[in-house]
């Protein structure tokens, strides 16, 4: 089953979907968009890194990946604006990547496929680091969703609760880094943000609880995969963006059922 090329793209997309649906529900609720856009765009540096140290491609994407975000958790609230802050680390951090490819000389690289995926190409080895991340990463929501719930919700009542909130955003920046650089092969640097967030976006206004919202997340996305695929297979289209397309039509018609109740 897995010799054929689009099985194994299903599979990747689904495995993408499983991984960013509860963690992007976290990045609506907290609002950390631009947080997830420069933690995937530092993920182009690490790609250089694995090419020049001829490492895991997976390894180094993720590290770099965790770097940046810690490096975000630590700079927040030391008088940068953090919009200001995560502009000048994500642009910073993808224009240094770029120029670190650059000077790898006697190596052969698809820069298109890292900025924006190359879901067809990817091989079983590929599958089993998706799907692994993609298990890893829905572990360790399940493992601590209560808390990151209650952080979320109030700093206050999370310590009042024996709850430490810099602790549960330690759990979620780890969780970012792995779906980064798991999700990289699948939409590349510049649309993993929009996997995140736009499925978790159209899940909102259909959901009641926030674990209905986390599955009917990953259910958009699975199906923005579904779809975007067989788009890209029918008009010839790039895959990795055809998938966003899908979200975002999905995200469109949700926001206008809901205009349509209100």
């Amino acid at each position: 089953m897995l010799d054929d090329f689009m099985t194994r793209a299903v599979l990747a997309g689904v495995g993408v979907a499983v991984a960013a649906a509860p963690l992007g529900s976290f990045v609506v609720w907290r609002r950390m968009a631009y947080f997830g856009d420069a933690t995937a765009h530092a993920a182009i540096l690490g790609v250089a890194l694995s090419l020049a140290l001829q490492m895991s491609i997976f390894a180094g994407a993720m590290a770099v990946a965790l770097v940046m975000a810690l490096t975000v958790t630590l700079l927040s609230g030391r008088g940068y604006a953090m919009d200001t802050l995560l502009g000048v680390l994500a642009h910073s951090a993808l224009a240094f990547g770029l120029v670190a490819v650059s000077f790898l000389s006697g190596i052969r690289i698809d820069l298109m496929a890292y900025l924006f995926g190359d879901i067809l190409a990817v091989s079983r080895s590929d599958l089993a680091v998706i799907w692994g991340g993609a298990g890893l990463v829905a572990g360790l929501m399940a493992w601590r969703w209560s808390a990151l719930l209650t952080s979320t919700l109030s700093e206050e009542l999370a310590y009042a609760s024996g709850i430490d909130p810099k602790r549960e955003q330690l759990f979620l920046t780890v969780a970012l880094a792995i779906t980064v650089a798991v999700a990289i092969k699948v939409v590349g640097v510049l649309l993993i943000a929009a996997m995140l967030i736009i499925p978790a976006a159209a899940a909102r206004p259909l959901s009641r609880t926030p674990e209905q919202m986390a599955l009917t997340a990953g259910m958009i996305g699975a199906l923005s995969a579904l779809i975007g695929l067989n788009a890209a297979y029918v008009f010839d289209t790039p895959a990795g963006p055809s998938i966003v397309c899908v979200a975002a039509l999905a995200f469109l018609a949700t926001s206008v059922t809901r205009s349509l109740r209100g």
